[in-house]
Order: structure tokens, then sequence, then C-alpha cells
């Protein structure tokens, strides 16, 4: 079977859990993922815009905070919290942040088909994609650190 081509876009890859199984055909096979459409693996740069829409949206939300208050610390620590709570209650409670939802994408859990991404798992993943290297190493089957230690994987909407 010839191997997937792989661009700077796909970030370092890791080993994957299913590696064992073989190389699937598409991102995502091996988890029982679609190629295509609907409830297929999202990209890795589809991924990453999300991130930045998130990241602007929690920079002018940061801005008006700060222009009321310094308690908080300076623009960079209030949009990075800001940010986190975007991350933890889009996830929470939409399985999506802004960012994913104007891409098309949403967050799924790949042991329960049709289960809430719940808290915790929304609470460790934005926590984690905030250390940048868990998100930026992805498996095989297009998964990062972040989702491999929750279960969950990003999808087309």
């Amino acid at each position: 079977m010839a191997e997937r081509k792989r661009s700077w876009l796909d970030g370092p890859q890791i080993p994957g859990e299913n590696d064992e199984i073989g190389e699937g055909k598409w991102p995502g096979e091996r988890i029982g993922l679609p190629e295509k459409g609907s409830g297929a693996q999202a990209s890795v740069a589809r991924r990453a815009g999300a991130v930045l829409i998130d990241w602007v949206i929690a920079m002018i939300i940061a801005s008006f905070i700060i222009m009321f208050t310094d308690a908080l610390g300076g623009q960079a620590t209030v949009q990075l919290l800001v940010w986190i709570v975007i991350g933890i209650v889009g996830g929470w409670l939409f399985a999506r942040t802004p960012g994913m939802a104007l891409l098309g994408m949403g967050v799924a859990r790949i042991d329960v088909d049709g289960a809430r991404v719940g808290l915790w798992r929304a609470a460790v993943r934005t926590i984690l994609t905030a250390f940048v290297l868990p998100a930026a190493l992805v498996d095989s089957d297009g998964r990062g650190m972040h989702d491999r230690a929750t279960g969950t994987t990003v999808i087309m909407a």
C-alpha cells in the first residue's frame, strides 16, 4: 500500500495508538472515521486556523477587560485566560469552540458514539493545547497528543 503523502502542515508525526493494525488509507480510518465529509478527521491546518480564530477572539475580549481592570494581569495573561475559558466552555457545552464552528469542525469522543465531550475532557484538551506541543504532535490518525489523552478527535461537522 502506498504511504500517504505528508506535508509540513500535517505537523510532526508521533507513533499512533493503532500502528500495530497497519497504515490506514486515510487519517482516522483506524478509529472508524470516514474518509471525507461529515465525521471525517479534520486536518492539522484547519485545526490550527480554528485556534488562530479563537486566539483573535480572546485578544479582543482581553483588550476590553484590561481597559477596566489590571487585577488579572497584562494583556497576554488575560488573553490566555480568556482563550482557556473559551476552549473549556465551548468544548464542554457545544463540542466546539467559535473557531471550530466557523471552520465547520467539532470535537467528538472516539470511545462512545454520540456521547458528549464533557467538562473534564474539554478542560484537559484545552489546558494541554495551551502548551502547544501536545496539539502540534500528531499521530498517523491525525490526532494530537491532547486528543489521545482524552479519547477525543476533531472531526468535520
